[in-house]
C-alpha cells in the first residue's frame, strides 16, 4: 500500500506570471516517453510482478521504494504544470464569473496546448508536450531482474536528457525549480540502478554516469539539493519496510565524482517536502464553478464540523 502526505516532495516557488506555453513544455516531463508517468509505470509494475521477493529483497526493495518516490514526482510535475497555467499566487478566490460574452480567454485558443485549458481548466494531464496521451507501451516489466534493472538505468539516463532539454526551455522559477529537483533525484535513481547491476554482474556500470555528461554543478537550481546531500540519499517511504536496499545504496558506496563527496545513505520515511500551492478558482472558466459561493460555504461548515 502507499502512504499519502499532503505535501510536495520539494519546495517550489510560485510562478512570476501565467505561462501556459511553459506549462506545455513541462508536460513532457509528466507524460512524455521518459516522463514521470513512465518511470512510475515501469517501477510500479516491476515491483508488483517481482519474483522471489524474499530471496532478492535488496533488489525488490530498491525498485519498490523508488516506485513510491516516483508517485511524488508525478505529483510534483503536475503541480508545476498547473501553477504555470494558473499564474502567481494571490490572496483569494473570485466570487463571480462576470460577463463571459466578451471572450475573456481569447488568447488561450493560440497557445500550443489549448486542450489543457479547454478540457482541463488549466490543470495537468497524463500527456506529453504535444497533447499525446501517455500509454502502456512505455512500460517494460520482463520479470528478468537484470533486463529490468538495465532498462531502468536506460530510462533514468533518458529522463535526465529529457529534463535537461526541458530545463533549457524554462525561464520562470517554477519550471526551473521542478527540473532542478528532478535532475538531482533522477541522478540518484540512475546511480542506484547502476549499483544494483554492479552487485549482480560485477560490471562497474556507474562509470557511465553522468549521462548526458554534464555535472549538476552547472545548474543553479540543483545547488540547494546538492548542498543538503539529497544526491546521497534514498528514502524508504515507509517507517519500517524496504531497509534492506542499504546493501546496495550504502555499504561503503560514495557519491558520484563531480557531486559533493560523501557516503550513500538510506533514510527511513520521506523527505521533509514543501507546501502544495493553492490554485485560486477562475469562475469565468467554471473552476470550481461560475458562482461557487455556496460550495465555499458548505466546505467551510464541513471543515468546522471536523475540528
Amino acid at each position: 500500500m502507499f502512504l499519502r502526505i499532503d505535501k510536495l516532495q520539494a519546495e517550489i516557488p510560485a510562478p512570476k506570471r501565467k505561462d501556459p506555453n511553459a506549462a506545455a513544455a513541462l508536460q513532457e516531463l509528466l507524460g512524455g516517453k521518459y516522463g514521470e508517468m513512465s518511470t512510475l509505470g515501469n517501477y510500479m509494475f516491476q515491483s508488483f510482478n517481482f519474483r522471489s521477493k524474499e530471496k532478492l529483497r535488496p533488489f525488490y526493495n530498491l525498485v519498490a521504494s523508488i516506485t513510491a518516490e516516483e508517485l511524488g514526482h508525478v505529483e510534483l510535475v503536475a503541480n508545476g504544470v498547473a501553477m504555470l497555467n494558473n499564474g502567481p499566487d494571490n490572496d483569494g478566490d473570485e466570487t463571480d464569473g462576470g460577463d463571459i460574452s466578451g471572450a475573456p480567454f481569447e488568447d488561450m485558443k493560440d497557445i500550443r496546448l489549448a486542450a489543457a485549458f479547454l478540457s482541463g481548466g488549466g490543470g495537468a494531464a497524463p500527456i506529453n508536450s504535444n497533447g499525446a496521451s501517455w500509454n502502456n507501451d512505455f512500460v517494460t516489466s520482463t520479470g528478468n531482474v537484470v533486463v529490468d534493472l538495465l532498462h531502468n538505468f536506460h530510462l533514468e539516463c533518458g529522463a535526465r536528457l529529457h529534463k535537461l532539454r526541458v530545463y533549457e526551455t524554462q525561464t520562470d522559477p517554477t519550471g526551473r525549480a521542478v527540473c532542478g529537483y528532478l535532475l538531482v533525484r533522477g541522478s540518484v535513481h540512475a546511480h542506484a540502478y547502476a549499483l544494483a547491476l554492479k552487485q549482480i554482474t560485477g560490471v562497474a556500470i556507474e562509470k557511465f554516469l553522468p549521462t548526458p555528461n554534464i555535472n549538476l554543478d552547472r545548474i543553479p537550481e540543483c545547488q540547494p539539493y546538492l548542498a543538503e546531500g539529497s544526491h546521497r540519499r534514498l528514502y524508504t517511504f515507509s517507517p519500517n519496510d524496504y531497509k534492506e536496499m542499504s546493501g546496495i545504496w550504502g555499504n561503503g558506496e560514495k557519491a558520484l565524482p563531480g557531486d559533493p563527496p560523501g557516503d550513500l545513505i538510506v533514510v527511513d520515511g520521506a523527505p521533509e517536502g514543501g507546501k502544495i500551492h493553492q490554485l485560486t478558482g477562475v469562475p469565468s472558466a467554471f473552476t470550481p464553478d461560475y458562482a461557487p459561493e455556496e460550495m465555499f460555504e458548505i466546505a467551510s461548515k464541513l471543515y468546522k464540523a471536523s475540528r
